[in-house]
């Protein structure tokens, strides 16, 4: 709870320490930014540039998400150059802004990512797999409402966190579900947030993490899409065990 890496929609990749006061976040300061770079070596531009999901991998290794091409990239280090991995035909086919918007590890170090908004003939929210080698789609997830998936993480519990983003004429309106991830599909679905229009910002960046009193928190970042009116914002539930 002292420590977070987060990822601007621009391929720049910064670290932070959080203070806090009984608890509580009380300031933030940057520690380090890196601009994230091509396999070629340079800088990543245009259309090439669109990072949603993060993920960091047991052993240090980060990858991201993105949706201008879709596509996931591993970096051995934040200045490293990218390693895009292979890219099956569902990648190719997703519609542009609404593609890899989350993206999450297990302790395995295998991937889960889902589309922004993309749902499969089924009508449901496809899930790839990455397990090192290859992707894989093992099952799906359902969708509710008019909320979409914007970013996923595994808790300490094992389980799989979504946070998901709705918007209206009042604003955003944010919710986190999880589930067990099991040889049958996902199980125990449960809805532990979700709030009214225009309580948070644009909220699109996730952590789920046990405090020194074993209590599961969700920190969330919010995403101002570089608009004056927006905010961005650190935001942290307290989650039932």
């Amino acid at each position: 709870g002292h420590s977070m890496t987060i990822l601007s929609d621009r391929a720049t990749l910064a670290t932070a320490r959080i203070d806090r006061d009984m608890g509580q976040i009380s300031g933030i300061e940057i520690k380090s930014v890196h601009r994230l770079r091509a396999s070629s070596g340079g800088l990543l531009k245009s259309r090439t540039n669109d990072s949603e999901g993060l993920a960091i991998t047991p052993d240090g290794t980060i990858y991201v998400s993105f949706e201008g091409i879709s596509r996931v990239v591993r970096h051995r280090k934040a200045n490293s150059r990218g390693e895009v991995l292979p890219r099956p035909k569902a990648f190719r086919t997703l519609p542009i802004n609404k593609a890899l918007e989350a993206l999450a590890s297990d302790a395995r170090g295998h991937l889960y990512t889902l589309p922004e908004n993309a749902l499969n003939d089924d009508g449901q929210i496809p899930v790839w797999h990455w397990d090192g080698r290859t992707w894989s789609t093992p099952f799906s997830l359902p969708p509710k409402g008019g909320f979409l998936p914007v970013s996923a993480d595994f808790g300490p519990d094992g389980r799989f966190y979504l946070l998901e983003r709705d918007y209206g004429i009042f604003g955003f309106r944010s919710r986190l579900r999880r589930w067990d991830f099991t040889e049958k599909g996902p199980m125990n679905e449960q809805t532990l947030l979700q709030t009214s229009s225009g309580r948070h910002d644009n909220l699109e960046g996730l952590s789920v993490w046990r405090d020194a009193t074993g209590r599961l928190r969700a920190t969330m970042v919010s995403d101002d899409n570089c608009i004056l009116l927006q905010r961005t914002e650190l935001v942290e539930y307290a989650l039932p065990g």
